[in-house]
């Protein structure tokens, strides 16, 4: 869409602003809970248009020289290789991703904390290749009966059980591949050690989604529902914040469940708490930066219908939790959205029907609608990438952009020599073989330079894709959408 409904130099400032007056709050150091994506949330780049995926990591790179980051990770999530879903990789190793990216912006990582530390032979193995990397890795434990059991947590066999990270900045971002790593509990955990040690250090959390100063059923907030259903957080009205300052204000259920026991963790380690309520503790200058709602909302449904079809496609793929895509059913009744309002889905299903074939179709930047279909030699998306570049080229649809002669050395390859059963292009074959037109052919490389212009595309195919297609199409930057049923009846899809 090429519409922008969010500004992002405005929330650089006023975020990195705010942060350093939570750090000023605190005197001697803050540890900043980072929740969500760091530097590739592209969820907030899709639900607010003009947020780039990076917009956090940027507005850190203002505090640079007084931040430094500690990467925490359970484990236990290391011990059972649990994977990130939107990049298919292991928590253990999108921790050395993280450590690569945020070097590569000139940010200073500190050190690696192990969460939840019960001696597990992965988690050994995982610290002793860090180490060998030349990073610091420190241990933190479960404590009984955490965290009703304040006794407990406040003692030395409590949080006292716990390495101390060793930090020299003033501004400390704690942050993880993903959920459940323990975040804020090493927060809380070198607060401890830091009052011990006489260090007055504060904790605060970089919050994002759900907008605590937005309406509870704004598209926003909702489509942050629907991107953690997996998670089953619940937007809600914050009960302490509307009894502190009778202001209403939106946080969700794990934030307000937490609270009281937070608060009093704070009062305990640093004697009182600053925070009145769970919306107090976070930095959150979202709101402040929307300057077109109504591309926001219908930027937010569109993210809701996505939810909807991906949690649909894992489900019919792995046989995941039914329950999430009811309540994603509910999500689009509160957000007042139907399947039928993606344009793509119903364009791809509709040629489906009338082919009796895979299809797949595209809405442009500029809302132009396009279509693949299936043949001998290409498949739907394939196909569909095809016509788009064409139209973005501005190429007549009769110019064939890959010669037969090209297209055909490649199938046979995949059907004698690599073991395929289908001759049909990927979509990834199908740019190489326009490449390798581009060197001869001014419409093939006319159409490679319009590859760019692909991004933030509506994309729908009828059927599920292999996972090259899928990851192919994701690095192109569209938004991707499936049905969720497959092409065959077969019991293994790759």
């Amino acid at each position: 869409m090429d519409k922008l409904g969010f500004d992002k130099d405005k929330y650089l400032a006023i975020q990195s602003n705010k942060i350093k007056e939570r750090i000023a709050m605190f005197g001697d150091k803050l540890y900043l809970e980072f929740g969500g994506k760091l530097f590739d949330d592209y969820h907030a780049s899709r639900v607010l248009p003009g947020f780039a995926p990076d917009s956090k990591i940027t507005m850190l790179l203002q505090l640079k020289d007084e931040a430094e980051i500690v990467v925490v990770i359970n484990a236990g999530d290391i011990e059972k290789n649990k994977i990130r879903g939107d990049l298919g990789i292991t928590y253990d190793n999108d921790v050395l991703r993280l450590i690569d990216a945020f070097r590569g912006y000139g940010l200073y990582v500190s050190s690696v904390v192990l969460t939840r530390f019960e001696n597990q032979a992965n988690a050994i193995a995982y610290q002793k290749k860090l180490e060998a990397l030349g990073l610091k890795v420190y241990r933190h434990y479960p404590i009984a009966g955490y965290p009703s059991n304040l006794p407990l947590i406040m003692s030395e066999d409590g949080y006292g059980k716990n390495e101390f990270v060793v930090t020299s900045r003033r501004l400390v971002v704690v942050t993880a591949p993903g959920p459940g790593s323990g975040k804020m509990a090493t927060c809380l955990s070198q607060l401890y050690h830091e009052n011990k040690r006489g260090v007055k250090a504060g904790y605060a959390k970089f919050e994002t989604f759900p907008v605590w100063s937005m309406p509870l059923k704004h598209p926003v907030n909702l489509a942050y529902e629907a991107a953690t259903v997996d998670l089953k957080d619940v937007n809600m009205i914050d009960p302490y914040h509307l009894e502190a300052y009778g202001k209403i204000a939106v946080n969700y259920n794990r934030d307000v469940e937490i609270f009281p026991v937070l608060n009093q963790m704070l009062k305990e380690i640093i004697g009182e708490s600053p925070y009145k309520s769970p919306t107090d503790m976070g930095v959150n200058m979202i709101g402040e930066c929307i300057k077109d709602d109504e591309v926001v909302r219908d930027a937010s449904c569109r993210e809701i219908i996505r939810r909807y079809y991906n949690v649909a496609c894992q489900i019919k793929a792995t046989n995941g939790d039914v329950a999430q895509l009811n309540k994603l059913e509910m999500i689009m009744e509160q957000a007042k959205v139907e399947l039928s309002n993606r344009k793509v889905a119903v364009l791809a299903e509709q040629l489906a029907e009338e082919t009796g074939m895979p299809a797949a179709a595209i809405e442009m930047n500029d809302g132009t609608l396009l279509t693949g279909k299936t043949s001998e030699l290409l498949g739907a998306s394939s196909a569909m990438l095809l016509n788009a570049l064409k139209y973005l080229a501005k190429i007549p649809k009769e110019v064939k952009l890959i010669s037969p002669l090209v297209i055909e050395p490649i199938s046979n390859l995949k059907l004698k020599h690599l073991g395929h059963m289908n001759p049909r292009l990927h979509v990834n074959e199908v740019l190489l073989a326009l490449s390798i037109c581009a060197l001869t052919d001014i419409n093939a490389r006319n159409a490679m330079e319009c590859l760019d212009q692909l991004r933030h595309c509506e994309v729908h195919t009828s059927v599920i894709l292999s996972g090259v297609d899928v990851s192919t199409l994701k690095k192109l930057g569209v938004n991707l959408t499936s049905s969720p049923k497959y092409q065959t009846k077969k019991l293994y899809h790759a």
